[in-house]
Protein backbone atom coordinates (compact mmCIF):
# COMPACT_ATOMS: atom_id res chain seq x y z
CA UNK A 1 0.00 0.00 0.00
CA UNK A 2 1.28 3.46 -0.88
CA UNK A 3 2.07 5.72 2.07
CA UNK A 4 1.41 8.77 -0.10
CA UNK A 5 -2.09 7.80 -1.25
CA UNK A 6 -5.40 8.62 0.44
CA UNK A 7 -6.54 6.07 3.02
CA UNK A 8 -9.39 3.83 1.96
CA UNK A 9 -11.63 5.31 4.69
CA UNK A 10 -11.21 8.77 3.10
CA UNK A 11 -12.08 7.31 -0.31
CA UNK A 12 -15.19 5.65 1.11
CA UNK A 13 -16.19 8.92 2.76
CA UNK A 14 -15.83 10.86 -0.48
CA UNK A 15 -17.91 8.29 -2.31
CA UNK A 16 -20.76 9.03 0.07
CA UNK A 17 -20.34 12.78 -0.42
CA UNK A 18 -20.43 12.65 -4.21
CA UNK A 19 -23.13 9.96 -4.44
CA UNK A 20 -25.85 12.48 -5.29
CA UNK A 21 -23.90 13.68 -8.33
CA UNK A 22 -22.48 10.51 -9.88
CA UNK A 23 -23.52 7.03 -10.97
CA UNK A 24 -22.19 3.84 -9.41
CA UNK A 25 -21.38 2.51 -12.88
CA UNK A 26 -22.10 -1.17 -13.54
CA UNK A 27 -19.75 -4.05 -14.17
CA UNK A 28 -20.58 -6.62 -16.85
CA UNK A 29 -19.34 -10.07 -17.80
CA UNK A 30 -17.72 -10.15 -21.28
CA UNK A 31 -18.21 -13.62 -22.84
CA UNK A 32 -17.21 -12.42 -26.33
CA UNK A 33 -13.73 -11.61 -25.04
CA UNK A 34 -13.51 -14.86 -23.13
CA UNK A 35 -14.33 -16.78 -26.29
CA UNK A 36 -11.63 -14.93 -28.20
CA UNK A 37 -9.05 -15.55 -25.48
CA UNK A 38 -9.87 -19.13 -24.50
CA UNK A 39 -7.96 -20.91 -21.76
CA UNK A 40 -10.50 -20.23 -19.05
CA UNK A 41 -9.87 -16.49 -18.86
CA UNK A 42 -12.70 -14.62 -17.10
CA UNK A 43 -13.32 -11.01 -18.17
CA UNK A 44 -15.37 -8.35 -16.41
CA UNK A 45 -15.61 -4.72 -17.52
CA UNK A 46 -16.24 -1.68 -15.34
CA UNK A 47 -18.39 0.54 -17.56
CA UNK A 48 -17.19 3.92 -16.37
CA UNK A 49 -18.04 5.36 -19.79
CA UNK A 50 -21.63 5.41 -18.52
CA UNK A 51 -20.63 7.93 -15.83
CA UNK A 52 -22.07 11.45 -15.69
CA UNK A 53 -20.25 13.54 -18.35
CA UNK A 54 -19.24 10.32 -20.13
CA UNK A 55 -16.04 9.61 -18.18
CA UNK A 56 -14.55 8.98 -14.74
CA UNK A 57 -13.32 12.60 -14.71
CA UNK A 58 -16.41 13.90 -12.93
CA UNK A 59 -15.31 12.06 -9.76
CA UNK A 60 -11.99 13.90 -9.48
CA UNK A 61 -13.51 17.25 -10.42
CA UNK A 62 -16.21 16.93 -7.75
CA UNK A 63 -13.64 15.85 -5.16
CA UNK A 64 -11.50 18.88 -5.96
CA UNK A 65 -14.32 21.42 -5.84
CA UNK A 66 -15.76 19.93 -2.66
CA UNK A 67 -12.36 20.44 -1.06
CA UNK A 68 -12.46 24.22 -1.64
CA UNK A 69 -13.63 26.65 1.01
CA UNK A 70 -16.70 28.77 0.32
CA UNK A 71 -14.77 31.91 -0.65
CA UNK A 72 -12.46 30.15 -3.08
CA UNK A 73 -15.32 28.20 -4.65
CA UNK A 74 -17.24 31.44 -5.19
CA UNK A 75 -14.36 32.78 -7.32
CA UNK A 76 -14.96 30.01 -9.84
CA UNK A 77 -12.63 27.47 -11.41
CA UNK A 78 -10.60 26.88 -14.53
CA UNK A 79 -9.21 23.77 -16.19
CA UNK A 80 -7.23 22.64 -19.22
CA UNK A 81 -8.18 19.60 -21.24
CA UNK A 82 -8.57 17.92 -24.61
CA UNK A 83 -12.19 17.58 -23.63
CA UNK A 84 -13.16 15.14 -20.92
CA UNK A 85 -11.67 16.98 -17.95
CA UNK A 86 -13.07 20.27 -19.22
CA UNK A 87 -16.53 18.73 -19.41
CA UNK A 88 -16.18 17.24 -15.93
CA UNK A 89 -15.01 20.54 -14.43
CA UNK A 90 -17.89 22.37 -16.12
CA UNK A 91 -20.30 19.78 -14.74
CA UNK A 92 -18.87 19.96 -11.21
CA UNK A 93 -18.98 23.77 -11.22
CA UNK A 94 -22.62 23.69 -12.32
CA UNK A 95 -23.47 21.05 -9.69
CA UNK A 96 -21.86 23.10 -6.91
CA UNK A 97 -23.27 26.41 -8.16
CA UNK A 98 -20.11 28.20 -9.22
CA UNK A 99 -18.62 29.21 -12.59
CA UNK A 100 -16.06 27.57 -14.88
CA UNK A 101 -13.77 29.01 -17.57
CA UNK A 102 -12.05 26.10 -19.30
CA UNK A 103 -9.20 25.96 -21.80
CA UNK A 104 -9.44 23.39 -24.59
CA UNK A 105 -7.27 22.49 -27.56
CA UNK A 106 -8.45 24.15 -30.78
CA UNK A 107 -8.66 20.73 -32.42
CA UNK A 108 -10.94 19.42 -29.65
CA UNK A 109 -14.01 17.55 -30.77
CA UNK A 110 -16.82 20.12 -31.26
CA UNK A 111 -19.22 17.88 -29.35
CA UNK A 112 -16.97 18.12 -26.29
CA UNK A 113 -16.80 21.90 -26.57
CA UNK A 114 -20.59 21.99 -26.80
CA UNK A 115 -20.90 19.81 -23.69
CA UNK A 116 -18.86 22.31 -21.66
CA UNK A 117 -21.02 25.18 -22.84
CA UNK A 118 -24.17 23.20 -22.03
CA UNK A 119 -23.07 23.18 -18.37
CA UNK A 120 -22.64 26.95 -18.51
CA UNK A 121 -18.86 27.11 -18.86
CA UNK A 122 -16.93 29.68 -20.87
CA UNK A 123 -14.55 27.97 -23.31
CA UNK A 124 -11.15 29.38 -24.37
CA UNK A 125 -9.33 27.65 -27.25
CA UNK A 126 -5.55 27.12 -27.45
CA UNK A 127 -3.38 25.98 -30.35
CA UNK A 128 -1.69 23.10 -28.51
CA UNK A 129 -1.60 21.41 -25.12
CA UNK A 130 1.45 23.29 -23.83
CA UNK A 131 -0.13 26.66 -24.72
CA UNK A 132 -3.36 25.49 -23.09
CA UNK A 133 -1.66 24.93 -19.75
CA UNK A 134 -0.08 28.41 -19.97
CA UNK A 135 -3.47 30.00 -20.66
CA UNK A 136 -5.10 28.18 -17.75
CA UNK A 137 -2.37 29.44 -15.43
CA UNK A 138 -2.91 32.98 -16.70
CA UNK A 139 -6.64 32.71 -15.99
CA UNK A 140 -5.84 31.45 -12.51
CA UNK A 141 -3.53 34.40 -11.82
CA UNK A 142 -5.61 37.19 -13.36
CA UNK A 143 -9.13 36.08 -12.39
CA UNK A 144 -8.46 34.28 -9.13
CA UNK A 145 -10.07 31.08 -10.37
CA UNK A 146 -8.94 27.80 -8.85
CA UNK A 147 -7.08 25.60 -11.34
CA UNK A 148 -8.60 22.12 -11.30
CA UNK A 149 -5.77 19.88 -12.44
CA UNK A 150 -6.71 17.10 -14.88
CA UNK A 151 -4.68 14.37 -13.17
CA UNK A 152 -2.40 15.58 -10.39
CA UNK A 153 -3.05 15.82 -6.67
CA UNK A 154 -4.58 14.19 -3.65
CA UNK A 155 -8.14 15.30 -4.44
CA UNK A 156 -7.94 13.74 -7.91
CA UNK A 157 -6.66 10.49 -6.37
CA UNK A 158 -9.50 10.56 -3.86
CA UNK A 159 -12.01 10.93 -6.68
CA UNK A 160 -10.58 8.29 -8.98
CA UNK A 161 -10.06 6.05 -5.99
CA UNK A 162 -13.85 5.70 -5.80
CA UNK A 163 -13.69 3.77 -9.10
CA UNK A 164 -11.39 1.21 -7.49
CA UNK A 165 -13.53 1.14 -4.35
CA UNK A 166 -16.62 0.33 -6.40
CA UNK A 167 -14.84 -2.40 -8.38
CA UNK A 168 -13.86 -4.15 -5.16
CA UNK A 169 -17.48 -3.94 -3.98
CA UNK A 170 -18.92 -5.18 -7.26
CA UNK A 171 -16.49 -7.98 -8.21
CA UNK A 172 -16.05 -10.61 -5.52
CA UNK A 173 -12.67 -11.87 -6.71
CA UNK A 174 -10.23 -10.95 -9.48
CA UNK A 175 -6.56 -11.53 -10.21
CA UNK A 176 -5.70 -8.66 -12.54
CA UNK A 177 -6.96 -5.12 -13.08
CA UNK A 178 -6.23 -3.23 -16.33
CA UNK A 179 -6.46 0.57 -16.21
CA UNK A 180 -5.90 3.19 -18.97
CA UNK A 181 -3.07 5.67 -18.40
CA UNK A 182 -2.99 9.30 -19.49
CA UNK A 183 -1.42 11.65 -16.95
CA UNK A 184 -1.78 9.07 -14.21
CA UNK A 185 -4.71 10.46 -12.26
CA UNK A 186 -7.00 7.51 -12.94
CA UNK A 187 -4.50 4.72 -12.45
CA UNK A 188 -2.88 6.47 -9.48
CA UNK A 189 -6.15 6.74 -7.58
CA UNK A 190 -7.60 3.39 -8.65
CA UNK A 191 -4.41 1.46 -7.87
CA UNK A 192 -4.03 3.13 -4.48
CA UNK A 193 -7.57 2.11 -3.50
CA UNK A 194 -7.44 -1.42 -4.91
CA UNK A 195 -4.07 -2.26 -3.37
CA UNK A 196 -5.50 -1.41 0.05
CA UNK A 197 -8.52 -3.70 -0.47
CA UNK A 198 -7.00 -6.40 -2.70
CA UNK A 199 -3.23 -6.26 -2.12
CA UNK A 200 -2.57 -9.44 -4.13
CA UNK A 201 -4.22 -8.12 -7.29
CA UNK A 202 -1.87 -7.37 -10.18
CA UNK A 203 -2.49 -3.89 -11.60
CA UNK A 204 -1.42 -3.16 -15.17
CA UNK A 205 -1.48 0.26 -16.81
CA UNK A 206 -2.16 0.69 -20.53
CA UNK A 207 -0.78 3.61 -22.56
CA UNK A 208 -1.04 4.48 -26.26
CA UNK A 209 2.31 4.22 -28.04
CA UNK A 210 2.02 7.84 -29.15
CA UNK A 211 1.66 9.17 -25.59
CA UNK A 212 3.78 6.88 -23.41
CA UNK A 213 4.74 9.45 -20.79
CA UNK A 214 4.40 7.04 -17.86
CA UNK A 215 6.60 4.44 -19.55
CA UNK A 216 9.31 7.04 -20.04
CA UNK A 217 8.89 8.30 -16.49
CA UNK A 218 9.18 4.82 -15.02
CA UNK A 219 12.28 4.10 -17.09
CA UNK A 220 13.87 7.38 -15.96
CA UNK A 221 12.76 7.05 -12.34
CA UNK A 222 11.14 10.50 -12.34
CA UNK A 223 8.31 12.36 -14.11
CA UNK A 224 9.08 12.97 -17.78
CA UNK A 225 7.53 14.92 -20.68
CA UNK A 226 6.98 14.24 -24.37
CA UNK A 227 7.27 16.78 -27.18
CA UNK A 228 4.15 15.81 -29.12
CA UNK A 229 1.11 13.62 -28.53
CA UNK A 230 0.69 11.23 -31.47
CA UNK A 231 -2.40 9.12 -30.86
CA UNK A 232 -6.09 9.13 -31.67
CA UNK A 233 -6.68 8.53 -27.94
CA UNK A 234 -6.47 12.25 -27.19
CA UNK A 235 -7.91 11.90 -23.69
CA UNK A 236 -4.87 9.75 -22.81
CA UNK A 237 -2.52 12.28 -24.37
CA UNK A 238 -0.97 13.92 -21.31
CA UNK A 239 2.18 15.80 -22.37
CA UNK A 240 3.96 15.15 -19.07
CA UNK A 241 3.82 13.21 -15.83
CA UNK A 242 3.77 14.86 -12.41
CA UNK A 243 5.20 13.86 -9.03
CA UNK A 244 2.14 12.83 -7.01
CA UNK A 245 0.38 10.68 -9.61
CA UNK A 246 3.74 9.27 -10.69
CA UNK A 247 4.52 8.30 -7.09
CA UNK A 248 1.17 6.53 -6.71
CA UNK A 249 1.76 4.67 -9.95
CA UNK A 250 5.27 3.66 -8.92
CA UNK A 251 4.01 2.42 -5.55
CA UNK A 252 0.98 0.46 -6.71
CA UNK A 253 1.14 -0.42 -10.42
CA UNK A 254 2.90 -3.68 -11.18
CA UNK A 255 3.66 -3.04 -14.85
CA UNK A 256 2.78 -1.03 -17.95
CA UNK A 257 2.03 -2.03 -21.54
CA UNK A 258 1.54 -0.07 -24.77
CA UNK A 259 -1.11 -0.35 -27.48
CA UNK A 260 -1.01 1.31 -30.91
CA UNK A 261 -3.73 3.24 -32.70
CA UNK A 262 -4.52 0.39 -35.09
CA UNK A 263 -5.30 -1.84 -32.09
CA UNK A 264 -7.51 0.89 -30.64
CA UNK A 265 -9.43 1.30 -33.91
CA UNK A 266 -10.08 -2.43 -34.16
CA UNK A 267 -11.22 -2.69 -30.56
CA UNK A 268 -13.59 0.25 -31.04
CA UNK A 269 -15.10 -1.86 -33.80
CA UNK A 270 -15.19 -4.96 -31.61
CA UNK A 271 -17.04 -3.22 -28.78
CA UNK A 272 -19.48 -1.67 -31.25
CA UNK A 273 -20.22 -5.04 -32.83
CA UNK A 274 -20.26 -7.12 -29.63
CA UNK A 275 -21.66 -4.66 -27.06
CA UNK A 276 -23.48 -2.18 -29.35
CA UNK A 277 -21.64 0.80 -27.85
CA UNK A 278 -19.73 3.58 -29.62
CA UNK A 279 -16.88 4.71 -27.36
CA UNK A 280 -13.82 6.91 -27.69
CA UNK A 281 -10.39 5.37 -28.39
CA UNK A 282 -9.18 5.72 -24.78
CA UNK A 283 -12.07 3.54 -23.63
CA UNK A 284 -10.81 0.49 -25.51
CA UNK A 285 -7.18 0.72 -24.39
CA UNK A 286 -7.62 -2.01 -21.79
CA UNK A 287 -9.48 -4.25 -24.25
CA UNK A 288 -6.69 -3.77 -26.79
CA UNK A 289 -4.08 -4.71 -24.20
CA UNK A 290 -5.94 -7.83 -23.11
CA UNK A 291 -6.53 -9.05 -26.65
CA UNK A 292 -3.07 -7.97 -27.78
CA UNK A 293 0.16 -7.87 -25.74
CA UNK A 294 -1.33 -9.46 -22.61
CA UNK A 295 -3.27 -12.26 -24.32
CA UNK A 296 -0.90 -15.08 -23.32
CA UNK A 297 0.24 -13.62 -19.98
CA UNK A 298 -3.27 -13.40 -18.56
CA UNK A 299 -4.69 -16.64 -19.91
CA UNK A 300 -6.76 -18.43 -17.28
CA UNK A 301 -6.92 -15.43 -14.95
CA UNK A 302 -9.85 -13.38 -13.66
CA UNK A 303 -9.43 -9.99 -15.32
CA UNK A 304 -11.22 -6.69 -14.76
CA UNK A 305 -11.01 -3.95 -17.40
CA UNK A 306 -11.69 -0.29 -16.71
CA UNK A 307 -13.51 1.20 -19.72
CA UNK A 308 -13.17 4.91 -19.22
CA UNK A 309 -14.97 7.20 -21.68
CA UNK A 310 -17.63 7.65 -24.35
CA UNK A 311 -17.26 11.29 -25.42
CA UNK A 312 -17.21 10.90 -29.18
CA UNK A 313 -19.56 12.02 -31.92
CA UNK A 314 -20.70 9.69 -34.68
CA UNK A 315 -18.71 11.37 -37.47
CA UNK A 316 -15.45 10.97 -35.55
CA UNK A 317 -16.27 7.44 -34.49
CA UNK A 318 -17.06 6.45 -38.06
CA UNK A 319 -13.77 7.96 -39.23
CA UNK A 320 -11.66 6.20 -36.58
CA UNK A 321 -13.25 2.78 -36.17
CA UNK A 322 -12.15 -0.37 -37.99
CA UNK A 323 -14.92 -2.96 -38.27
CA UNK A 324 -14.23 -6.66 -38.69
CA UNK A 325 -16.59 -7.83 -41.40
CA UNK A 326 -16.33 -11.41 -40.11
CA UNK A 327 -18.01 -10.43 -36.81
CA UNK A 328 -21.77 -10.81 -36.96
Amino acid sequence: MSETGPHIDKIAGLRERIAAHIIATPVVHCPFMESALGGGTEVTAKLEFLQRTGTFKSRGALATLMGLDEARLACGVTAVSAGNHAIATSFAAHALETTAKVVMIRSANPARVASCKAYGAEVVLADDVHTAFELAEQIQETEGRYLVHPFEGRDVALGTGTVGFEICEQVSAFDVLLVPVGGGGLIGGVSNAVKQLRPDCEIIGVEPTGADTMHRSREAGSPQAIDTVRTIADSLGAPFAMPYSFALTEANVDRLVRVDDDMLRRCMGLLFQAMKVAVEPACVATTAALLGPLRDDLKGKRVVLVMCGSNIDWATFEQQVILDESVA
